[in-house]
């Protein structure tokens, strides 16, 4: 896809001005004396003096520790194995908290809105007291640093307060959504065999009451190691717990230990100590436990905050995520700015695709973020709106999950708000954070990612380890940055680490995108590197196919693999069509002729098939793999990471795809 040459936004001459980021430059000018004075020769400054630049954001930020470091970075040379900030101590919850007790104590910390219309509010002194009390209880309990504290649960504050209470003793968080079937939570918790459970007795979900406890009841009989069950109410205020064992009420269980004051001993732990332990999301085999440590994701999440987003203490900061993605993680560092959070739970479109705009012009969000499907589907409902609520307070869209499509751009000016910083953002779980993502400094061009993210050295490969501009290649990171996993659960020899990102080329971090560096030095992504098509040895990002097909209003969605044909790779496009139509033969030559007019010859598909529904991993990304996998009649050996596994049926032993001698 070919670079726009003129932006569709620009910053006005105030906004720049009174950006973090603009204050940022000043601080670093001031400090070092260097020649800095835009965006490129920061960001130069930032990939070329790492030693310098972290601790600028460190200071900046004004992150606490009760320790200085003694290095900033050792064994540069090494990806992986560099040690960031060596000797520093401090508590990841501590910075979280540490608005609470001051002039913001009665400011919003956390705002949630329940699809079943439950709206709860927590002050950051509230917050702090929360945490206060579920870190005595954890302590009663003989949770201690190191211990694993797992929550399944949906998007509630309690979600929250229990990371919090969780990291305030060093003990390590890890989450998934309540709607992970009973083998995908195993499959996870069971690698990290957590003492500690949260979980609600249920979540609603398009107007429909899910039951939680009876799957946890048989998820902790698996999960020996899992001590007591802390059950917070949601559907029911006073759930029946019979079914569990070792289960307690969350207001019990706070309750079991008397508070005597809301001064929390918060542990004093390395930079890098264990915070968190995330997922792959384990469609090509049992998901890898990510651990990140505290310091790093401090450092990056603030960085990227206060810098990138220019998130401020007057801002209303929303994500629609839930516990089992990264987003939900990178948003709740947004406490540590004193910004207010907003979190929601349930479906972005019950009772009416307009719910999650009535909640920006209700809470007067500032900046709100949800998946480029989302964004597209709104667009396919028709939804406008601008047209229908007051969305003043709204000064910054972002968008992550998968490439967010130049329609979606056009889309969001259109019908949202054209004076809006649109910052289409990625990195992902493996980082807990982005290689590249917005800037309030810059221009947003259709398609584009507005930047690479500062202090992450950013690339684009060829098959040989060249480095690539204005071409598709391979995004890698070529030198280490603090967000990169400490290291696997259970990966002693660091082997499922090195070959997770280490393999395609040495001491360079391969992530798996096929991207492109443009004239702006913005980025656009085209999809998996892993999904990519390769018919006649052209290679083809499935996000280029995705673009034009799901222009036609007769198409909700697609999804294209390669199948082996007679020595080579042809393309395969499944569609999901919308209601009241029908894929025909007019219809399958207007795709065909859209997909040539727009790419090339080499981007058509030899075959356009419909399909009733299309699988997708709990954070909404489509599995190219799984139906690649199921149309060559191989195994798809997690099903459990797969949100809707019974759509892969639509795709087995399909008659269009039998080879000519079948």
């Amino acid at each position: 896809m070919p670079s726009d040459t003129q932006p569709i936004w620009t910053p006005s001459a105030q906004r720049i001005a009174a950006a973090n980021l603009t204050h940022f430059i000043q601080a670093v000018r001031d400090e070092y004396g260097i020649d800095v004075d835009d965006y490129a020769a920061l960001y130069q400054w930032s990939i070329d003096a790492p030693e310098q630049f972290w601790p600028a954001v460190w200071r900046f930020t004004a992150i606490k520790a009760s320790r200085q470091w003694d290095s900033v970075l050792s064994d540069a040379d090494k990806m992986p194995g560099a040690t960031w900030f060596k000797g520093a101590q401090l508590n990841f919850a501590e910075n979280l908290l540490r608005h609470c007790n001051g002039e913001l104590r009665d400011k919003p910390a956390l705002i949630f809105h329940g699809e079943d219309k439950n709206r709860c509010e927590l002050s950051y002194g509230e917050l702090y007291i929360a945490v206060a009390k579920v870190v005595a209880a954890m302590r009663a309990t003989g949770i201690g640093v190191g211990d694993r504290v797992a929550g399944f649960i949906p998007n509630r504050p309690e979600a929250v307060v229990a990371m919090l209470a969780a990291a305030s003793i060093g003990a390590i968080w890890s989450s998934c959504s309540p709607d992970f079937g009973i083998e995908g939570a195993l499959e996870r918790f069971g690698q990290i065999e957590p003492k500690l459970l949260f979980c609600c007795d249920g979540y609603w979900f398009k107007g429909r009451q899910h039951d939680s406890l009876t799957r946890v009841a048989q998820i902790t009989q698996h999960i020996t190691t899992i001590q007591q069950i802390v059950v917070i109410p949601y559907l029911n205020q006073q759930p029946d717990l019979t079914p569990l064992a070792s289960a307690v009420h969350y207001h019990d269980f706070m309750d079991t230990t008397k508070v005597d004051s809301d001064i929390i001993d918060f542990a004093q732990l390395p930079f890098d100590h264990p915070l968190y332990i995330l997922y792959s999301s384990g469609t090509t085999g049992k998901p890898k436990c990510i651990v990140h440590g505290a310091g790093g994701t401090l450092l990056q999440h603030l960085k990227e905050l206060a810098l990138h987003t220019d998130l401020k203490v007057a801002d209303v900061i929303f994500y629609f995520t839930t516990c089992g993605w990264m987003m939900w993680n990178w948003q709740v560092s947004a406490l540590a700015t004193g910004a207010t959070l907003l979190l929601y739970d349930g479906s972005p479109f019950h009772p009416s695709p307009n719910i999650l705009f009535e909640i920006a012009e209700q809470e007067g969000i500032t900046i709100f973020g949800a998946s480029a499907k989302y964004f597209s589907a709104l667009e396919k409902e028709g939804i406008k709106p601008k047209h229908n609520h007051r969305l003043d307070t709204l000064r910054t869209i972002l968008s992550t999950g998968s490439p967010l499509a130049p329609e979606s751009y056009d889309y969001i000016y259109r019908e949202i708000d054209a004076d809006l910083q649109l910052a289409s953002i990625s990195g992902g779980t493996d980082i807990i954070s982005c290689f590249a993502l917005g800037n309030p400094l810059l221009a947003v061009y259709r398609g584009e990612l507005q930047c690479r993210g500062l202090g992450m050295k950013v690339e684009v490969f060829d098959d040989n380890g060249h480095t690539l501009h204005n071409q598709k290649g391979e995004l890698v990171c070529t030198a280490p940055a603090p967000s990169m996993p400490i290291y696997f659960w259970g990966d002693d020899d660091n082997r499922q680490y090195h070959a997770a990102y280490f393999d395609r080329y040495p001491d360079v971090w391969a992530h798996g995108d096929y991207a492109e560096l443009t004239d702006h030095n913005g980025l656009i992504i085209y999809g998996r590197s892993d999904a990519l098509l390769n018919p006649g040895g052209v290679r083809i990002g499935t996000a280029e196919i995705y673009r034009q097909v799901e222009k036609q209003p007769e198409i909700a969605e697609s999804i294209a693999v390669g199948q082996r044909w007679q020595g080579d790779v042809r393309i395969i496009l499944f569609v999901k069509l919308q209601a009241g139509f029908t894929l025909d033969e007019a219809l399958i030559t207007q795709i065909k002729q859209r997909i040539r007019d727009n790419t090339t010859p080499r981007h058509v598909p030899d075959k356009v098939i419909a399909v009733d529904d299309i699988p997708r991993t709990r954070s909404g990304k489509i599995v190219e793999l799984a139906v690649r996998n199921v149309i060559h009649n191989e195994a798809v050996t997690n099903l459990s990471a797969i949100a809707n596994p019974e759509a892969l049926d639509y795709f087995k032993r399909l008659p269009e795809l039998k080879y000519d001698n079948e």
